[in-house]
């Protein structure tokens, strides 16, 4: 391998065992020392298989079938497996809870240093620099259970970090953070990159965040095509995904096509007249759901403090704000599953601490952020006959549904052999089955692609002009952009700011659209909005 490339694939391929087709197909990649790559590609497409290559995991972890070679800095992750490999390659999950050994941030900072008998005074410093590089500083006290999951996500990055690999792998290190956090968290990369020679290898759908960082993209396509990579105008200007400020560059023929906000304000200024911009809001009916001066404090911190919410028939309401902001304890306190300390939940005016928890989850559904503790059937199909059955439904065709979703293909497959992105989809598929009057999502993006949102959002808005209620705590601003009527935004167990979707984004740019951004105003909040 030339000595400045930190990756090397050559025609790696890779099948999970008893699955019907490769992961992963003949990938031939290249990453340079010093690089800062930037895996895309649809949900599915072998994205974290790809990664999973680069420490050994595939296929010492897994299992399957492996064939071609890996090197990693002139070393072989398949014949070391991710043991050996733990001081070149850092590796950071799609979901941190996976890779944590302790129940304690700071044990689990130093545990990978203590496994290799590390002095006390190296680890101190090491742990300091990490929690300092990460913004976690103040959580080094707490317990893992505690933390939001962007929190955790933070964390893990930092236990990463800390041994202070040549190569850093992170498998969407974004999706669970709020978009400063996620700036921060992206700043952070850079600067180890740039200052440190630091090689990261990351993937992630919410392109946005991570495009202007990238030297390189590698687009994986669906179903085993040809992998694309390239500098980040190049393969954006070639591949169906795309950012929103670069898809509107390529309808309008804009170069250098941009990849930032900033890139796109020449461009946009000479536009002139732009359309109308969004449709008037929808009207919605009677409250079906309402927090009245929640409080509740976990022994740590206090996470509600005096919420107040409604939430409408036929109405979509996006909960914003940064992670520890108290998004999930709200949403678990209005489904029945925390007890406030004080105020009180409505369901359709009755008190719901007086409710027994199966009346209200059988009208109230709720996906939180972790899908996988929600499916423990043999199949996917299973998981939707299951939910009606304990709903005490009579059966039901379960593929519309899954149709509605992209998942007919995985109707017959484990669930837990799926995509986080998959798995997610599932997981809604299943609380869908039960027929609930009123959703609840938890960070419903987590894992899908931009072609999966937009099927997600139009399903939410069909399901709102049914006359259904969703409110969606979630960090995805172009979700909030796309479908939401409204949007509250929590901070510090308050709420700071709630109103219509651009005009909220437009007193907090923090959590504003790219488009919003590049427009500045409260009716050009996404792509359709300037091209209908």
């Amino acid at each position: 391998m030339p000595a400045d490339l930190a990756v090397h694939l050559r025609q790696a391929t890779y099948t999970y065992p008893d699955a019907d087709a490769p992961a992963l197909t003949g990938a031939d990649v290249e990453v340079r020392a010093g690089e800062l790559a930037l895996v895309m590609g649809p949900s599915g497409s072998g994205k974290s298989t790809l990664l999973r290559c680069l420490n050994g995991l595939v296929p010492h972890f897994y299992g399957g079938v492996f064939s071609g070679s890996v090197d990693v800095f002139g070393r072989d992750p398949v014949a070391e497996g991710p043991r050996g490999m733990s001081d070149t390659v850092g590796f950071v999950f799609q979901d941190p809870e996976a890779q944590f050994i302790v129940d304690d941030v700071e044990g689990e900072l130093a545990f990978a240093l203590e496994a290799r008998g590390y002095p006390r005074s190296v680890m101190a410093e090491r742990l300091d620099e990490v929690s300092r590089l990460l913004g976690i500083a103040h959580l080094r006290g707490r317990r893992l259970s505690t933390l939001s999951g962007g929190q955790r996500q933070r964390v893990a990055v930092a236990a990463a970090l800390a041994l202070r690999p040549r190569l850093l792998v992170l498998d969407e290190p974004t999706s669970q953070l709020d978009p400063m956090a996620s700036d921060e968290l992206l700043t952070a990369l850079v600067e180890l990159n740039h200052a440190r020679g630091l090689t990261v290898v990351l993937s992630e759908h919410r392109l946005e965040r991570v495009v202007a960082h990238a030297h390189r993209i590698v687009y994986c396509p669906q179903a085993g095509g040809t992998i694309r990579a390239g500098a980040p105008r190049d393969v954006l200007g070639e591949v169906p995904l795309a950012p929103p400020v670069s898809a509107l560059g390529r309808r309008l023929n804009w170069r250098p096509l941009p990849l930032t906000v900033e890139e796109a304000l020449p461009f946009a200024q000479s536009l002139g007249t732009l359309s109308n911009g969004r449709r008037p809001a929808a009207t919605p009916g009677e409250v079906r759901l309402a927090a009245r001066g929640l409080y509740h404090r976990y022994p740590e911190a206090e996470a509600l403090r005096g919420v107040d919410l409604e939430l409408r028939r036929g109405e979509i309401v996006a909960l914003q704000g940064h992670n520890g902001a108290g998004k999930t304890t709200l949403l678990k306190t209005l489904v029945g599953l925390i007890k406030p300390d004080s105020g009180q939940v409505l369901l359709d005016g009755a008190n719901v601490a007086l409710m027994d928890l199966h009346q209200v989850i059988g009208r109230v559904g709720f996906v939180p952020q972790s899908p996988g503790s929600l499916l423990f059937q043999d199949t996917v199909r299973a998981e939707l006959e299951f939910t009606r059955r304990s709903h005490r439904l009579p059966p039901a065709d379960s593929l519309p549904l899954l149709e509605r979703l992209g998942l007919t293909r995985y109707a017959d497959t484990y669930p837990r052999d799926l995509s986080q992105g998959e798995r997610q989809r599932v997981a809604l598929a299943a609380i869908l089955a039960a027929e609930p009057e009123i959703l609840l999502l938890d960070e419903p993006t987590l894992g899908l692609d931009y072609l999966q949102k937009a099927r997600l959002s139009a399903l939410l808005q069909e399901l709102r002009d049914e006359g259904q209620s969703v409110l969606m705590a979630t960090h995805d601003v172009e979700l909030v952009a796309t479908c939401a009527d409204r949007s509250v935004l929590l901070d510090q167990g308050r709420v700071l700011d709630a109103g219509l979707p651009g005009e909220v984004m437009a007193r907090r740019p923090a959590f504003a659209s790219q488009i919003s951004r590049l427009f500045g105003d409260a009716r050009h909040l996404t792509l359709e909005d300037v091209l209908p």
